[in-house]
């Protein structure tokens, strides 16, 4: 359910014509925790349990599910109802945030718990860049949302051999929220993993990357600047503008193993 039906009126080759087309569905989802609103997240309605839980995670709320006491969400007028097995300190007045669908958070709200959750990537696993060209490849076919809409971003995690699980969402932020979750709920391990995403690499962006505990980012589109000394700090390759069979790899490129057959490995 995460689009719906809406009658347009196409003009092409100087001919006007009236036809059904696909839309994504923007959803404001309000978030409680312990009875406190926390933030209003506007989101695609897909896989919204998922998308609180790796909220919760990246902002440092909880670490684990086991965390979670109940979690109820009222699909009707919009809200995820969480309770925690640990109090937490209570937001001052006026701190409620309204999540976007493009641009996420201020830049001072990421800011007050990323010292806390933020993470030196530790897996050293490489990758052949044939392999990083075959994801993305396989990546792009599953993304039939987009296909459909082009109005969604997708956030994916992938062992060498294919993509494990993929999700789809207005908010790049929001597809990388469904993944933490995911990996949260499963157990996942990050060993040999590696992310695929659709969007800009922002500063944002990365530090998700961070915090869900992974060594190597792939992405179609491009990084910032602010991005790319995070990802140098904390040991995260970054590749952007992964296209066909072209990438560019913007730190610690050791990860990209030279390809089979020959070669030099970039150190």
């Amino acid at each position: 359910m995460g689009t719906r039906s809406w009658q347009i009126h196409r003009f092409q080759e100087r001919e006007w014509s009236s036809e059904e087309d696909e839309v994504a569905i923007e959803y404001p989802l309000t978030v409680t925790v312990n009875g406190e609103e926390f933030a209003t997240m506007v989101c695609t309605p897909m896989d919204k349990e998922e998308m609180v839980i790796g909220f919760l995670a990246s902002e440092g709320l909880i670490r684990n599910v086991k965390e979670i006491k109940k979690m109820t969400i009222d699909e009707d007028r919009g809200f995820a109802y969480v309770e925690t097995v640990k109090s937490l300190p209570q937001m001052q007045s006026g701190q409620k945030r309204w999540l976007g669908s493009c641009c996420g958070k201020s830049r001072a709200f990421y800011f007050q718990s990323d010292a806390a959750t933020a993470r030196t990537a530790m897996d050293e696993s490489t990758f052949d860049p044939d392999v990083c060209y075959r994801l993305m490849e396989e990546f792009q076919s599953q993304a039939g949302m987009f296909q459909r809409t082009g109005g969604v971003h997708q956030a994916a995690i992938a062992a060498e051999d294919g993509i494990l699980k993929a999700y789809a969402d207005i908010g790049r932020h929001n597809a990388l929220d469904k993944l933490y979750g995911f990996l949260l709920k499963k157990n996942v391990s990050r060993k040999g993993k590696i992310i695929l995403f659709t969007g800009r690499i922002s500063s944002e962006v990365l530090l998700k990357i961070s915090k869900m505990g992974f060594g190597v980012l792939l992405s179609k589109s491009a990084p910032t600047d602010l991005a790319l000394q995070l990802a140098d700090d904390l040991n995260i390759t970054a590749v952007g503008f992964l296209r066909g069979e072209r990438m560019n790899v913007y730190t610690h490129p050791r990860r990209i193993a030279a390809a089979r057959g020959g070669g030099v490995t970039i150190e």
